[in-house]
C-alpha cells in the first residue's frame, strides 16, 4: 500500500483471528488503511436492498416488502446467514455448523490465551447460547460451569474478539455506569445460536421456549450487522429500571434515542409498547419515536410515539 499510494481498492482479507493479527502486525498503517468488519449476511442484503435506510433514518412510511410466513422466516433463522449457507441452500447446514464450531475451537481458540480445556470451553459456549438475549450474571454462569469468574470474562472476550458474539450494555446518561452493569449477550449468527442450543427444525424452534429470545437475537443482530457493514460502530444498548420498566434495544443516533421492543407475536397490541412509552416519558425530548418489531405483516400505531413494524421493514 505504501508503494502504490495512488492505487485504490487494495484489500487484505483476514479470518476471525483478530487478536493474533493485531499482535503480529508491526505497522499500524494509521491514516492509510480503513478496517471493515464483515459479519454474516443480513436479511436486507439477501433481499438485495443493503442501502435501504432504517425506519428512523427516513421520514417516509416504511414499506412492507416481504410476505413470507413466520415459519418461512424461521427456516432462514435456523441455518443462519453465513455466505456459504446462503449461496448453497441445499447443503446440510447442520453438518456445516458442526464443522464450523469444531474448526473454530481447534483453530482460533487453541491459539488464544486462557483455554486449557477445549471441552469445558465448548460447554461454556452452549451455556452462553442458552442465555442469549438475557442479562448475564458472570458469577452464576461461572458457578454453573465450574470455572472462575475471571475465566468466564476472558472467554467472553475471546468470543467477542473473534466475532461470535456481541454485547449490549444498559443505557445510562452517565457513560461510566454503562461499563459496570450486567450486559446482555447476543450471537452474531442465529444459525450458530440454534445449533448450540440443539434446535433442528423450524417448527420446534418457533414454538420452543427459546423462540422469543432467538427472535430478539435475530433483530438485534440484523441492526448490529447493518451498522457494522456501513463501517460504523453500533451505538446499541438496552434499558431497564429498578421499577421493572425495560426496552429491548436503544439506538443512540446523533440527536435522538430510539427505543425498540421486539415481540415474537404476529399481532401487535398497545400493551406491547408500555416500555417504550415509559422510556419516552423518562427521557423527554431526547427520545425519538419508538418501534415494536414483530412477526406479523402490519404497520400499526400503538399509542403516543410508538409504531408497530414488521421484521421486513428493517
Amino acid at each position: 500500500m505504501d508503494a502504490h499510494r495512488d492505487r485504490s481498492g487494495q484489500f487484505i482479507l483476514t479470518g476471525s483471528q483478530n487478536l493474533l493479527l493485531m499482535q503480529q502486525v508491526t505497522e499500524s498503517l494509521a491514516g492509510r488503511a480503513a478496517v471493515l468488519k464483515l459479519m454474516p449476511m443480513t436479511l436486507r442484503e439477501i433481499n438485495h436492498s443493503p442501502q435501504k435506510p432504517l425506519p428512523w433514518e427516513t421520514s417516509q412510511t416504511p414499506i412492507i416488502t416481504e410476505t413470507a410466513s413466520s415459519l418461512n422466516i424461521w427456516e432462514k433463522i435456523l441455518p443462519g446467514f453465513y455466505p456459504e449457507i446462503i449461496c448453497n441452500p441445499l447443503r446440510d447446514f447442520r453438518l456445516w455448523q458442526a464443522s464450523y464450531v469444531q474448526t473454530y475451537l481447534e483453530r482460533d481458540v487453541r491459539n488464544l490465551r486462557n483455554i486449557g480445556d477445549v471441552t469445558l470451553f465448548q460447554t461454556f459456549l452452549r451455556a452462553l447460547a442458552a442465555h442469549s438475549a438475557q442479562t448475564i450474571k458472570l458469577s452464576e454462569l461461572a458457578r454453573d460451569i465450574g470455572v472462575a469468574v475471571n475465566t468466564v470474562k476472558d472467554w467472553i472476550s475471546i468470543l467477542e474478539a473473534s466475532f461470535q458474539i456481541f454485547i449490549l450494555r444498559p443505557y445510562y446518561a452517565n457513560i461510566g455506569k454503562r461499563l459496570v452493569k450486567s450486559p446482555k449477550v447476543y450471537f452474531v449468527d442465529t444459525g450458530l445460536l440454534c445449533y448450540l442450543v440443539g434446535l433442528r427444525d423450524a417448527q420446534h424452534a418457533a414454538s420452543g421456549p427459546m423462540g422469543g429470545a432467538i427472535f430478539e437475537n435475530l433483530v438485534a443482530a440484523e441492526l448490529y450487522k447493518t451498522y457494522m457493514h456501513r463501517g460504523e460502530e453500533p451505538a446499541m444498548y438496552f434499558w431497564r429500571t429498578a421499577a421493572g420498566s425495560e426496552v429491548d434495544l436503544v439506538i443512540e443516533t446523533q440527536d435522538r434515542l430510539i427505543p425498540i421492543e421486539i415481540k415474537q407475536s404476529a399481532t401487535p397490541r398497545p400493551e406491547m409498547a408500555g416500555g417504550i412509552i415509559n422510556f419516552r416519558r423518562d427521557f423527554g425530548d431526547k427520545a425519538g419515536q419508538g418501534y415494536v418489531i414483530h412477526f406479523g405483516k402490519m404497520i400499526l400505531p400503538l399509542g403516543s410515539g410508538a409504531l408497530a413494524l414488521p421484521l421486513s421493514t428493517l
